[in-house]
């Protein structure tokens, strides 16, 4: 969900929003440079926002819909679902890592299997390098098909 926010806020333009705090309102007598940025940080920050409330579920919107910092929003919405995915990482990590094809099994569904759970990894914001999946695959498979190889 983060990725695809971030994705799309980087093609608005407004992706500052989820890193730079907004400022405290400027002074009347501010040039008109400075000025028109603050107005626009405003802007962007209320649309980071509103996108970040529609993507969410009727529930986490009426927890979040009088929160006017996307900043604040994600800070909490961590704090919520890190634990959760701490466990689900590690769930997946190791279901990978005990994952092995029984002598008379299929290949093919066996190597699905196992790349469902290095794209989950992934989406978990915790990939692993092509070569160190490819070694894991291998060394799930039996003896006698590594020596085919």
């Amino acid at each position: 969900w983060y990725r695809n926010l971030k994705i799309v806020l980087k093609q608005e333009n407004k992706d500052y929003v989820l890193e730079k705090k907004l400022l405290e309102k400027p002074k009347t007598n501010l040039p008109l440079g400075e000025r028109n940025a603050w107005d626009r940080h405003v802007s962007d920050r209320v649309d980071v926002c509103c996108l970040m409330l529609a993507t969410m579920d009727s529930n986490l919107q009426k927890q979040y819909e009088n929160m006017e910092s996307p900043i604040d929003m994600i800070t909490n919405l961590r704090g919520m679902f890190q634990e959760q995915a701490r466990n689900e990482r590690y769930q997946t990590i190791k279901a990978l890592i005990e994952c092995k094809l029984s002598r008379d099994s299929s290949v093919s569904p066996h190597v699905i299997k196992m790349m469902g759970y290095i794209d989950n990894l992934e989406k978990l914001d915790c990939p692993i390098s092509q070569e160190l999946a490819t070694d894991l695959i291998l060394q799930s498979l039996p003896s006698n098909l590594i020596n085919l190889l």
